[in-house]
């Protein structure tokens, strides 16, 4: 199929919106289950989904005039996604409080730094393959896809080995048992210990040109 018969199409199969949304086949699937996408099957049981519910989905999770792109411009530099020659940093966390303040210690910290904020693990899924974060901070506990499943998934795509990944729980040792097979080898921090340890966290795996900031402040 050429790319102009590609372009006037009014559907897609679930492999290409996994591949224009960055995203597993199973979490498309997934959206589809949850009526966040239109789809039918084919008489030969395929499943078609409706291209504007994919446009219509990617216009509702872009950065402009969300709460995403409010906490990633509020930083000290302003810069968008595209362009900004800094520091990449993805938060997925659907608490809004636990968004500002990290948005909050990064602004503070590492004001180079370009933040991005995703509610759940869909749209971080999402965001992630668009915006190839330096440093993946993510909530165990998610809507939509939960952190070690969100995590499972990322590790079996190869640009996930380019991020660094920190985990933030409410969660406690004693019940982090259940997620074991995710958290094996990951930083994490337990939530009421963030302001005191994510700074100095970050300023380890952040590129040196980004760490400096912290010492200056």
């Amino acid at each position: 199929m050429t790319q102009e018969e590609n372009s006037t199409r009014d559907h897609y199969t679930t492999l290409e919106v996994a591949g224009l949304l960055g995203m597993a086949v199973r979490s498309v699937q997934l959206m589809v289950d949850r009526e966040e996408l239109e789809a039918w099957k084919t008489p030969g049981g395929h499943r078609r989904i409706s291209r504007s519910s994919v446009e219509r989905w990617i216009a509702s999770r872009k950065p402009a005039g969300s709460q995403t792109d409010r906490l990633s411009t509020d930083s000290a530099t302003g810069r968008s996604m595209q362009g900004s020659g800094g520091s990449r940093v993805l938060l997925i966390e659907d608490s809004t409080h636990f968004q500002n303040l990290v948005s909050m210690l990064i602004r503070q910290h590492f004001p180079n730094v370009d933040l991005r904020v995703a509610d759940d693990g869909i749209a971080g899924l999402a965001i992630y393959g668009q915006f190839q974060p330096d440093i993946l901070i993510v909530d165990i506990l998610l809507p939509g896809i939960d952190g070690p499943t969100l995590i499972t998934s990322l590790r079996s795509h190869p640009q996930f080995a380019r991020s660094q990944l920190i985990v933030i729980t409410s969660l406690d040792e004693s019940q982090r048992g259940p997620y074991a097979f995710a958290l094996k080898g990951v930083r994490v921090i337990h939530k009421p210990r963030l302001v005191a340890e994510l700074p100095g966290l970050l300023a380890q795996v952040l590129p040196a040109s980004a760490s400096q900031v912290k010492s200056s402040v």
